[in-house]
Parts: structure tokens; C-alpha cells; sequence
């Protein structure tokens, strides 16, 4: 569900946007965002979430006001993740973290984070780096949305802190990217969640039905999306259970591996191969959006 200008206990306690928005901030740093405000029901300054370009013109205030990001932007048509969701996994990975460093978050360059289809917006890295100082390195197939990744991380001067590598075999993960001699704290992905095309489509109706109570189809994506961003053969499900099993070959580089998963459903048979792989610690960790529940597995060949 998408925040308002309302405190929200749900989110991790380390979130900047625990509290909601602060309209007044956000618009006199980027001025264009006040074009998009609305006023809600309950009399609470919001944006139109079922509209693209306000939800992008957020993202940008957000990233420029919170993360000192202060030039951003992706193509049309391009995923544009709502920000408080993905700075909840990053602080959730960092307390994960923690769990195998005495209790303390590890911080600086030297922690290294794999993100496995960075897409065009490169948020994972830009939170990661700017909350914990993390230096990343992002992998994508699509060719433009590398290009728009690199530019990000130009314009913004973060060339020291973050890789962008084009992953040329689609069915891989970490085969042509790590090293035989490098080291991972983490991976984060964020996998296509959808089994098909019309799927991710139907999906996205529903969402934007809900967000303006409307039951028109919608003719754009609210938070876009390119297929490779949205949809995969076999879904979240055999996405993930190829990461689990190609994980096993890069055991000694990673210390722990996760993903997002958007279905619950999707939970056993990842569970599954988790017991086919002989993957003997995992975890699932639930992070509460409002009224939506979402979560990620975590998983760990180092004894805990």
C-alpha cells in the first residue's frame, strides 16, 4: 500500500520514513513536486499514487532530501520503486548482518553487496551506500537500464562506491560476476515476480483500480516496469530456486544470500530447494507496508 503523510509503526525503526512525509521539506527542495500533491479524505497531503509521474517526482525529493542523491531519474516505462519499501530491506539485510558480526551492523566501503538486477533506478546501492556507507556492485541484463544506472552514479559522483556489470547470461546469477577471490557480506534482489506478461498486467490493474477506486484499466504502470523487471518464466519461484541452487557453486564468497519474495505462496517450494540444496540455514524475515506484509529469505552456508 502506498504511505501518506501519516506515521506508520510498521516500517523498521531506523527507516527515515517512519513518520510519513514531510510535504513542506520535499517541495521546497524539489519545487516541481507540488504540481502532483493532493489533498486526501482524511485532509492529509498526499500525491496521486495511481499517477506515474507523481510517484517518480516523490522518488526524486525522497532521494535528493533523505539519501543526498540529488540527481535522479529513470526512462519511461522503467520500474520506479516506492522508496520507503526498499530502504525497509536494506535495514533489514543490515540487521542480518549483525546477527553474524557480535551484534553490530558492519558499515564502510569494505562491506560489499551484491545486487542481482539493479534495473534503471540503482536503489538498492544509492540507500545502501548512503544509510551504511556499503560499497555495491549491480548486476543487469538490460542494456539500458545499465546505461541509466551508470549515469545515476555519474552524475551523483558515487563511481568510487558502486559497479554497474552487464550479466550476459539471463538464466545466471553469479557466474561471470563474482570472482573466485572476492567476498560479499550480501546479495539483495528484488526478481521478477510474475509468471507471464499478462499477468504482471492484470496485477498492475488491480493495483491501480485500488489506488484510484477506479475499474478502469489503467494505461500506464504507476510504478512501471520492464518485462524482465516484472515477469520471468516460472515466476519468483523458479527465479529464486535457481538462485539457491546456483548459490551452493559460490558458498566461500557470500556470507548471506537473500531475496525478496512477493507471494507467500511462493514460500514452499522455495522452502523445497532449500532442502534439495542441503541449504541448512535460512530464515524468512516479514516487513510490514502499511496493510501489506511483504518479506524476503535470507540464507547462509556459514554456520550459525
Amino acid at each position: 500500500m502506498p504511505y501518506n503523510n501519516s506515521k506508520s509503526s510498521s516500517l523498521h525503526p531506523r527507516n527515515k520514513h517512519i513518520n510519513g512525509y514531510d510535504f513542506d521539506i520535499l517541495i521546497k527542495s524539489l519545487p516541481e513536486l507540488k504540481q502532483h500533491t493532493i489533498i486526501t479524505k482524511a485532509s492529509k497531503e498526499s500525491i496521486d499514487f495511481a499517477n506515474p509521474d507523481a510517484v517518480k517526482t516523490l522518488n526524486k525529493a525522497l532521494l535528493k532530501v533523505y539519501y543526498n542523491v540529488d540527481i535522479w531519474d529513470i526512462p519511461d516505462g522503467y520500474l520506479c520503486p516506492p522508496v520507503p519499501g526498499r530502504a525497509d530491506y536494506i535495514h533489514h539485510v543490515a540487521d542480518l548482518l549483525a546477527t553474524s558480526n557480535n551484534g553490530i551492523i558492519p558499515s564502510g566501503s569494505d562491506v560489499k553487496i551484491l545486487d542481482i538486477g539493479t534495473g534503471a533506478n540503482c536503489i538498492y546501492s544509492l540507500i545502501g551506500h548512503r544509510e551504511y556507507g556499503w560499497s555495491f556492485v549491480g548486476t543487469e541484463i538490460d542494456k539500458d537500464a545499465i546505461a541509466n544506472a551508470q549515469l545515476i552514479i555519474n552524475q551523483n559522483k558515487l563511481n568510487c562506491h558502486i559497479d554497474i556489470i552487464e550479466q550476459p547470461d539471463r538464466n545466471k546469477y553469479f557466474d561471470s560476476i563474482i570472482k573466485s577471490n572476492e567476498k560479499y557480506y550480501a546479495v539483495v534482489c528484488n526478481p521478477p515476480f510474475h509468471a507471464s506478461m499478462q499477468e504482471a498486467i492484470e496485477s498492475n490493474t488491480r493495483k491501480v483500480q485500488n489506488l484510484n477506486g477506479s475499474k478502469t484499466t489503467p494505461s500506464k504502470q504507476n510504478f512501471g516496469g520492464q518485462g524482465s523487471e516484472l515477469w520471468t518464466r516460472g515466476g519468483e519461484v523458479k527465479f529464486i530456486r535457481r538462485m539457491i541452487a546456483e548459490s551452493v557453486i559460490y558458498k566461500d564468497n557470500v556470507q548471506w544470500f537473500t531475496s525478496l519474495v512477493s507471494k507467500s505462496d511462493s514460500l514452499k517450494p522455495i522452502y523445497k530447494e532449500f532442502e534439495l540444496q542441503q541449504v541448512k540455514f535460512h530464515k524468512t524475515i516479514e516487513m510490514a507496508h502499511g496493510n501489506k506484509v511483504s518479506r524476503f529469505v535470507a540464507w547462509t552456508f556459514i554456520p550459525q
